[in-house]
């Protein structure tokens, strides 16, 4: 008896499916737990097994194509069964999204309106003709001496430039407005001497990515908190660390620590705003950022507060490199009480992130730069980096975010604390 596959619902957020790949074509022989495609969901791409032994009788959606959850995928039975009957008959899953037909309006027949056009005088404008001629004559450059001037200067070739002078001859105003054509120039980067553009149609993850962010950001009513850390003892604590080269920890581990030690000392902030209820968490996922080919995807560290620094860094290692090689599974990127986005590898001093819902807060991680400190009344030189917390004010408010950004200080210029 042949079974109807529906598209599935992979991720939490997942509304619609594109088929990247089949592995299978019609009437290929399908055994159970073979991989009968690959479907791009908002978060990643993930192989698709079958549940059900057979032969591929029909493909639902082609490659390329997207289809919403529980619309008709495939159809797997034995040969020779009849497709077009077994169409006729399905039904999607209960879970399938309705939609709900307009109601029928009776067609009004509109009666041509008669229209009155006056025509208007046509006023005849006399423009002067700009005259565009070779400014080249027996093989001598017809320009003016400013002109040339200014082409040498610019480092423009002067012979490319078109004349609008009298009888062609280039003057400053050509050489001002000259755009080169298109070719390389002198570092060896394309020049484009016309518009031109590319669409590139939007991916799922993006798609998904435009709609989550857009809705935090226009509905969680945002607030920031910026804090400096004193980072030397943090340098001097994962060098010493680092040095018998068994593990390898990085700025990025002791943030997650101290992230998560922070959470378990203000629950308030490691809260999710669910509409109804506000949800206190009494554990700690945190969610790190890591940037992708297609957009961003946040794979989570569950349990952080439990984990020693090299095994959180082997974890967001590991996780990182699933989610550029789109292998991570729906387990792995679901369930975050909090978040960080790190760009200071990038350079990047400072910036606001966009809450991740229905998280109450993410952190934005800056780089570490030296800069000149007071210690003990003398202006010596130190190391320190500028952390910013979004917080999504229907949860937190701003005294309970200050008090959380000052526990998560006292660890990071205390990093030893974080051992015990």
């Amino acid at each position: 008896m042949a079974e109807i596959i529906y598209m599935p619902k992979l991720s939490d957020t997942m509304t619609e499916g594109v088929v990247a790949e089949w592995s299978k074509k019609v009437g290929d022989t399908v055994a159970s737990g073979e991989v009968l495609a690959e479907i791009e969901t908002d978060k990643a791409t993930m192989e698709f097994e079958s549940f059900y032994d057979g032969v591929l009788l029909h493909i639902g959606v082609e490659k390329g194509q997207g289809a919403p959850v529980n619309s008709v995928l495939a159809i797997i039975g034995e040969k020779g069964e009849d497709v077009k009957k077994i169409l006729a008959n399905a039904t999607p899953d209960s879970d399938a999204p309705k939609v709900e037909e307009a109601p029928k309006t009776k067609e009004v027949k509109a009666e041509p309106t008669p229209v009155t056009v006056t025509e208007k005088p046509v006023v005849q404008v006399s423009v002067p003709k700009l005259v565009f001629s070779d400014s080249s004559a027996n093989g001598r450059i017809l320009a003016s001496p400013l002109a040339k001037k200014l082409a040498e200067e610019k480092g423009i070739d002067i012979s490319q430039v078109q004349g609008t002078g009298e009888g062609g001859r280039i003057v400053k105003a050509d050489v001002d407005h000259y755009v080169p054509y298109a070719g390389v120039s002198r570092r060896g980067f394309s020049v484009v001497s016309a518009e031109n553009y590319t669409d590139e149609p939007i991916s799922q993850m993006r798609k998904t990515i435009a709609r989550r962010l857009a809705e935090s950001k226009f509905t969680a009513p945002h607030f920031y908190l910026n804090l400096e850390i004193d980072m030397d003892n943090a340098i001097s604590a994962r060098k010493q660390m680092n040095a018998s080269g068994e593990v390898k920890i990085s700025f990025n581990d002791m943030v997650v620590k101290a992230v998560a030690m922070s959470l378990r000392e203000h629950p308030n902030v490691n809260s999710a705003w669910l509409g109804d209820v506000i949800r206190r968490n009494q554990h700690v996922h945190i969610g790190v950022a890591v940037a992708v080919e297609d957009g961003l995807l946040v794979p989570v560290v569950r349990f952080a507060d439990s984990k020693g620094f090299a095994q959180i860094g082997d974890e967001v290692r590991e996780l990182a490199k699933k989610a550029k090689d789109k292998k991570l599974q729906p387990a792995e990127w679901e369930g975050n009480t909090f978040t960080i986005s790190n760009l200071g590898m990038f350079g990047i001093d400072s910036f606001t992130a966009i809450v991740n819902p229905p998280d109450a807060c993410i952190m934005a991680i800056g780089g570490i730069k030296e800069v000149p400190v007071v210690r003990e009344g003398q202006i010596v030189p130190g190391n320190v980096m500028m952390v910013t917390l979004s917080c999504d004010h229907r949860v937190v408010d701003g005294a309970t975010g200050a008090a959380f950004l000052q526990t998560f200080k006292t660890y990071m210029e205390n990093p030893v604390t974080m051992l015990i």
